[in-house]
């Protein structure tokens, strides 16, 4: 099984914006895989863009803040296709102890609304 190799180390920015303090890394497939993604430390994050009417329920930061902030990482830099960055979402939640009804509520709706934050990452890093 996948798993997170390292604490997540949060600088608090402004409003919802955290910064990390160092590296994180998640390792997909398993604790030895060579595939793995290292979200660098300096990098901003916001966890969880949930809509602030949903909040009481899904909270930004949960105990899904990690694969929130991997996800993050993924739209940000690009370096895998959209569908791979969400389905990577959903493995690293259940590595986390997300409810399976959570986790997939999660993922579809970054299946239907995520488009919009892909399109501006990649808008951005074409700039």
């Amino acid at each position: 099984m996948s798993s997170f190799t390292d604490p997540l180390v949060l600088e608090y920015l402004n409003g919802r914006r955290w910064r990390l303090a160092r590296a994180f890394t998640y390792r997909v497939g398993g604790p030895d895989s060579a595939d793995y993604i290292t979200v660098p430390a300096g990098f901003d994050t916001t966890f969880a863009s949930i809509p602030r009417v949903l909040w009481a329920l899904l909270p930004p930061t949960g105990r899904y803040g990690k694969a929130a902030v991997v996800h993050d990482w993924l739209y940000a830099a690009g370096t895998r296709p959209r569908s791979a960055a969400d389905l990577i979402f959903r493995q690293a939640m259940a590595v986390l102890g997300v409810s399976k009804v959570k986790r997939w509520g999660m993922y579809v709706a970054v299946r239907l609304f995520g488009r919009v934050a892909w399109v501006r990452h990649r808008a951005a890093a074409d700039a």
